[in-house]
């Protein structure tokens, strides 16, 4: 009988290592494929662009001829825009997690919200576009400035940040709070020497995600009315402006073969803007996971 027994076991374990190898292969091979996808979009991206990648292209204006197109207005306009998105997204989107969970009651009404957070999140971008042009654009009178935009954009990743910063706070053990409180400190103190100093890195790679997706997003804009070409840059946070996935959508929907190039060089300046933008915020996160 312990022989049977041992039989038996041993055909299962048989059966589960096949299967997990199987598993396994399928795993790698999606990943494979996803990679592969990845590196023939950014060979064929890299080689249809570098040709138009120089410094004319960074400093000239949007023009009808693509030898003279540049994107000197589009990179400047997504510099200011993040200027806004960064600093109001974090600030409200942090504050609002901070309250949820140190502060607010677990009740029902707390639980609404939270639910109603989570649903945000999933709302397409162009629905929180419309609300923009209600709101910032029309109500408060702000046109198709970068106030308008900024405030915009902010609405949409708000939730992602809110989200992960809840996640982050959540993290923190128990045993730091209560020590903090042991040693006389109020609960103020105690939220921003204890509990946010160790949440920062989780927040802000949830940030990092939320502010790429920002910067990626054309539709909320083209709502909100924002021109694609202009022959200026911005002088205040109430000029109107563009971005650079408005100017690479323009490129790549007209006809000629050379304004393919043109979008390419534009999607490879857009891509280094996210890298810079991506290596500060990690490198942030990292100081303060060797801290604490």
């Amino acid at each position: 009988m312990k022989y049977i027994n041992n039989t038996v076991v041993m055909k299962r374990m048989k059966t589960r290592l096949n299967l997990n190898k199987i598993w396994k292969m399928i795993f790698l091979f999606a990943t494979s494929l996803a990679l592969l996808a990845l590196v023939l979009l950014l060979i064929r991206i890299i080689s249809q662009g570098t040709g138009y990648l120089n410094w004319d292209f960074l400093n000239n204006f949007g023009s009808r001829f693509p030898e003279k197109a540049g994107i000197k207005a589009a990179l400047v306009g997504s510099f200011y825009l993040m200027l806004v998105i960064a600093p109001v997204s974090m600030f409200i989107g942090v504050g609002t997690a901070i309250y949820l969970e140190e502060y607010a009651k677990k009740n029902k009404i707390t639980d609404f919200i939270q639910m109603n957070i989570s649903n945000l999140a999933g709302v397409p971008s162009i629905a929180f576009g419309l609300l923009g042009l209600t709101i910032f654009v029309r109500m408060f009178a702000l046109g198709k400035s970068i106030l308008a935009a900024g405030f915009t954009m902010s609405l949409l990743i708000l939730p992602v940040i809110i989200v992960a910063a809840q996640e982050a706070i959540r993290a923190v053990p128990k045993e730091q709070r209560e020590a903090s409180y042991g040693m006389g400190a109020t609960k103020w103190q105690t939220i921003t020497r204890v509990v946010l100093p160790s949440a920062i890195p989780g927040i802000l790679t949830g940030s990092i995600l939320a502010l790429s997706r920002a910067v990626g997003e054309t539709a909320p804009l083209v709502v909100l009315g924002i021109p694609v070409i202009l022959q200026f840059l911005p002088d205040g946070l109430l000029s109107q402006f563009t971005t650079l996935p408005l100017q690479i959508f323009d490129w790549a929907k007209r006809p000629q073969e050379e304004f393919q190039y043109v979008a390419a060089a534009g999607i490879i300046v857009l891509m280094i803007f996210l890298v810079i933008m991506n290596s500060i915020a990690i490198t942030i996160r990292n100081k303060f996971q060797k801290r604490y």
